[in-house]
């Protein structure tokens, strides 16, 4: 009968007087890293040896809190190994090949995969084409993190990744194991405290009323893209939920008129929209419920050029994405008084922050109003 495995935090103390936490695990764990067994993982969390004040006290709670959260991760992982519920057979499996098939998945959806195809060559380029499931660990999300700040662009060598870019790619790479996760291929999210990049501001280009109106009374082939992006602007609905969108999804009330319930594609949280009569005729005749409403509509360079096409045929020289229609009904709404609180809850965010991007936009239609008046 095997030794049971236990995991216990521990205290180093050291020259500074500082108080080093570990995890003693015994009998030892195999480290695939390194080849080796070891008893020891320090945690680089430091706490006072006698600490003199209340925020020294209350640091070093919440350090050892900190501390004693990892150790029971460890100990769960280690349970789920001993009594395999967790497939050791999925740590054989090729983790490039499951990539594929997420973006091989979004295809089919019709939804944009340039972000993910771009995440996947640079894994690619890291892993030099080979890598397991059972390779992957918080290590190596760390290091693929530090890959793409020093790796050049594939486009040209002469730069390296664009700061968004890599941010980008990064995301995409996290949220390929949230779904490995998920599907049961770790015990725990690998990437689960490696924290992804920061964004970079960048201009959120969007259409004026009177762009919309015009677009709207512009032809556009094939019809169905029209539909669609107008419906976007009247409702913020993003590229991926407009595409799957069904008419089963659809409610009518009495009192409040027409509204959607659905389960969003990038967030996977449910909302329930309420759209105008406007936009619900934009829907077409009503077909059977599992018929999707947008058919015919489909990512892809064909798609984006024929909406470039359209957006200069009414005369405008922004460039125009699908993705800007969602950005013109935020930037309308908050233009023509609805709160930001709204605003948020209408776009589906979780976080009112992620909303207040669009008040930059605003604050640039103010510095642009003001310099109007000239003598």
């Amino acid at each position: 009968m095997s030794t049971p495995q236990t995991v216990s935090l521990r205290e180093k103390l050291l020259k500074s007087g500082k108080l080093s936490l570990y995890l003693d695990y015994y009998p030892p764990v195999f480290i695939a890293e390194s080849g080796k067994t070891t008893r020891r993982e320090f945690l680089s969390i430091y706490i006072y040896r006698d600490p003199a004040n209340p925020t020294q006290r209350e640091y070093n709670r919440l350090c050892l809190a900190k501390a004693e959260n990892i150790r029971s991760e460890r100990e769960l992982q280690l349970i789920n190994r001993r009594f395999n519920f967790a497939d050791k057979e999925n740590e054989k499996k090729d983790f490039l090949a499951y990539f594929e098939s997420l973006i091989r998945d979004r295809e089919d959806a019709g939804i944009s995969t340039a972000g993910w195809t771009g995440a996947y060559k640079y894994l690619k380029l890291y892993t030099h084409g080979k890598c397991k499931f059972g390779q992957v660990n918080e290590r190596f999300c760390e290091g693929f993190k530090e890959f793409l700040v020093r790796t050049r662009s594939i486009k040209s060598e002469a730069v390296r990744l664009a700061p968004n870019s890599r941010s980008s790619y990064f995301n995409k790479f996290k949220a390929a194991l949230n779904e490995a996760y998920y599907d049961k291929y770790f015990v725990e999210n690998p990437a689960k405290r490696v924290k992804g990049f920061p964004m970079t501001d960048t201009f959120r280009e969007y259409l004026t009323l009177e762009e919309l109106k015009a677009l709207n009374n512009t032809d556009c082939d094939p019809p169905v893209l029209k539909r669609a992006a107008i419906f976007s602007a009247l409702t913020g609905l993003r590229w991926s939920d407009i595409i799957k969108l069904r008419w089963q999804e659809i409610y009518k009330s009495e009192a409040d008129g027409y509204y959607i319930r659905f389960i969003q594609q990038k967030t996977k949280g449910s909302q329930t929209l309420h759209i105008s009569d406007q936009a619900f005729q934009l829907l077409g005749k009503e077909k059977k419920s599992k018929k999707r409403i947008f058919k015919g509509l489909k990512y892809s360079a064909y798609m984006n050029l024929k909406l470039a096409r359209w957006v200069l045929s009414a005369g405008i020289t922004k460039k125009i994405t699908f993705h800007c229609f969602r950005h013109t009904y935020a930037t309308l709404q908050l233009s023509l008084g609805t709160d930001i609180y709204t605003v948020s809850k209408l776009l589906g965010h979780r976080n009112v922050k992620t909303t207040e991007i669009y008040t930059k936009v605003m604050d640039r239609q103010k510095i642009e109003a003001a310099n109007r008046i000239k003598l």
